[in-house]
């Protein structure tokens, strides 16, 4: 069988200074690989240096690594495809590593776990986002993955043709990585060094931010994910309200007949009413979720697997 055709995709914002390195590294890994750079509004050079360096260029308007993802995974057609961050912190050299072992072993995803060898490389705040996403996603799917939010990626082709990108921006790891829990793919790891950024090169995230950001990715898919146990737990907690709030009022009437806090009642009333709703909107939304879950693993299993020899 002929060798898989192999696309590096690599999304890019101002990596000027960058970027031809990154390409470098790519093209010594994969010589025969088309080098893909979707350049997202950059204000500096850094399409001309991409052009320079060998690479093929395109343009996303919409701003954000999500819409980049979504155009560049619609546009490429390949058998395997390998992601990166334009920005010289990944270790190209391990790629063919990953690609080895997604073929060898038939698998849908490989994640670079990455390996900081410089403290100014990965931050203190995004190591404890990583790990409360880590954590939720363990509760949720019964396992996760090491380094949620890396951006350093194998995919096979089914992987890619088969997820509907939703999200528009740097939320995009997390999306993937529960795209992929989502239908039980395949899936491993692999280690990987992970470099400071080159001089003259900055980093896009803001702590503070991003952490608010994660912490909104985190309530959202929890909605999403587990519609009963989301709203189930609201409906828990306005029915125990409405009970606090009923148990006098049942007491006073059971002695005297009458009902003197009528206010109160309609409180009681109205919450267990908020509390059903509730219940009935986690039952439908769970019976939503399963649908959606047949309907991406029907889209999954109509792409041909990975490539193998």
């Amino acid at each position: 069988m002929t060798s898989p055709r192999i696309a590096v995709l690599l999304p890019c914002y101002n990596e000027e200074a960058a970027i031809a390195q990154t390409i470098a590294g790519f093209r010594a890994a994969f010589p025969d690989a088309v080098i893909h750079v979707y350049d997202n509004n950059s204000r500096d050079r850094t399409i001309e240096v991409a052009r320079a360096a060998g690479a093929v260029v395109r343009s996303e308007r919409m701003q954000g690594k999500g819409n980049v993802v979504r155009r560049m995974f619609a546009d490429i057609e390949a058998d395997i495809y390998v992601m990166a961050d334009g920005d010289a912190t990944y270790d190209a050299s391990v790629a063919p590593l990953m690609v080895d072992r997604l073929v060898q072993e038939g698998l849908d995803m490989i994640v670079g776990t990455r390996v900081h060898e410089a403290a100014e490389a990965y931050r203190r705040g995004h190591v404890l986002g990583n790990r409360a996403m880590t954590g939720l996603l363990a509760s949720l799917f019964g396992r996760s993955f090491t380094d949620i939010f890396s951006g350093y990626r194998v995919f096979s082709r089914r992987f890619v043709k088969s997820f509907p990108v939703l999200s528009a921006g740097f939320e995009i790891e997390t999306e993937i990585s529960v795209h992929a829990l989502e239908l039980k793919m395949p899936v491993g790891e692999v280690e990987t060094r992970y470099f400071a950024r080159p001089e003259g090169s900055a980093s896009k995230l803001n702590t503070y931010r991003d952490g608010f950001r994660i912490a909104k990715t985190i309530a959202v898919l929890y909605r999403i994910e587990r519609p009963m146990l989301f709203f189930g737990f609201i409906a828990l907690v306005l029915a125990m309200m409405a009970l606090l709030l009923a148990v006098p009022l049942v007491v006073t009437y059971f002695h005297t007949g009458l009902v003197p806090r009528f206010p109160t009642a309609i409180l009681a009333t109205g919450l267990v009413i908020l509390a059903s709703l509730n219940l009935f909107a986690g039952l439908i939304l769970d019976t939503v979720v399963r649908g959606r879950q047949e309907t991406r693993r029907l889209a999954y299993l109509a792409q041909p697997g990975p490539f193998r020899d």
